[in-house]
């Protein structure tokens, strides 16, 4: 009875000792998490930023410009010069041009949001993080439309084609918004001036948009016969008709004949 009276005794005393060790594990643990959650969140919102958090901050900057505000724009305006393109071969080639830059933007954003996840705040409690996170669902879901293209002639194509070019406007244009407001909150946090980086970010901006509108604009520009300086011509006839003279006119000609 008495040895199994302390053989007892002894299994309690090692189940309280092991719940207690496994209480200060998970408290420490608790604690540790908390320590890293509260410094990951404090940090941005210190005034002095880091030149690490600095540098990390230029490069998803560089990342979100270089996929929505360069290679994403220029695949747009390739795959839209298709349009008029009847040669098979360069059909392809604007084709895999168009694909290959989507692809490249598509995982320079991705490796941009992976930097903010791993670095930022995210309460997403500002327009630049909710219009991100926005645009990065859409990012992801636009390639698989793509990949679903059905052949042209099927009656859903239409749809297809409207679904892809609308929603492949839309992130383009919620990605340059978001460049604007991520450098008006870079200023606001660090201070620092981003004229320069605006005024040439809009210049770029113009420039797509006028190329884009140009598309559209240029084969009626050739239809018409428009050259600069001169008057507007039919583009296929260049010979002057000739001029219907008046009833005088072939009065005066019957009588030189007579």
């Amino acid at each position: 009875m008495l040895a199994s009276r302390r053989k007892n005794t002894s299994v309690l005393l090692s189940g309280f000792a092991i719940l207690v060790f496994l209480s200060e594990l998970v408290d420490s643990s608790t604690e540790s998490r908390r320590s890293v959650h509260t410094h990951k969140i404090t940090q941005p919102h210190s005034s002095k930023i880091t030149p690490q958090l600095s540098f990390q901050i230029k490069l998803h900057a560089f990342l979100l410009w270089a996929s929505v505000g360069f290679l994403m724009p220029i695949g747009i305006l390739v795959i839209r010069m298709s349009q008029r393109v009847e040669c098979g071969q360069r059909l392809k080639i604007l084709f895999y041009s168009h694909v290959i830059l989507q692809i490249v933007s598509v995982l320079l954003a991705t490796a941009g949001a992976v930097l903010s996840v791993k670095n930022f705040e995210n309460s997403f409690n500002n327009a630049h993080q909710r219009i991100g996170l926005a645009f990065y669902a859409l990012l992801l879901i636009q390639p698989l439309i793509g990949l679903f293209r059905p052949h042209r002639g099927v009656k859903v194509r239409s749809l297809w084609y409207f679904a892809h070019w609308l929603l492949g406007t839309g992130i383009c244009i919620a990605g340059i918004m978001n460049i604007y407001i991520g450098l008006h909150a870079y200023h606001k946090k660090t201070s620092r001036s981003v004229k320069l980086w605006t005024i040439l970010f809009t210049m770029e901006v113009v420039a797509f948009a006028f190329i884009y509108l140009f598309q559209d604009r240029w084969d009626y520009m050739r239809k018409q016969g428009v050259i600069l300086g001169q008057e507007q011509i039919a583009p296929t006839d260049h010979s002057t008709p000739p001029r219907i003279k008046s009833p005088k006119e072939l009065g005066v000609m019957l009588q030189m004949v007579d």
